[in-house]
């Protein structure tokens, strides 16, 4: 692993990362949805006139994430080059 070309460890970085979040979405809706939803429906309280369970699972959760993904995005994953080392230098006759 210690002589991997960097682009592949960014990548599986990156994809390591990817997951983690999308997992730790599935996680937040599930708690949500079904650890606030699963009482009586008679004593849900409400966000914005929306059931909390609801709110929350289905519409801060996403922009939560969202905004996670984006902070993942923008100081987490690198630009890299697709042109494998060998080519990388370019001739200008």
């Amino acid at each position: 692993m210690k002589n991997m070309d960097r682009r592949f460890r960014q990548a599986n970085f990156e994809a390591l990362c990817s997951v983690v979040l999308a997992l730790s979405f599935f996680v937040w809706w599930y708690a949500f949805a079904y650890g606030l939803g699963s009482g009586d429906p008679t004593r849900y309280r409400f966000v914005l006139g929306l059931p909390e369970w609801f709110f929350y699972s289905s519409v801060a959760g996403p922009a939560l994430f969202c905004f996670l993904a984006w902070l993942m995005v923008k100081f987490l994953f690198k630009n890299v080059s697709l042109v494998p080392h060998e080519k990388e230098e370019v001739s200008h006759d």
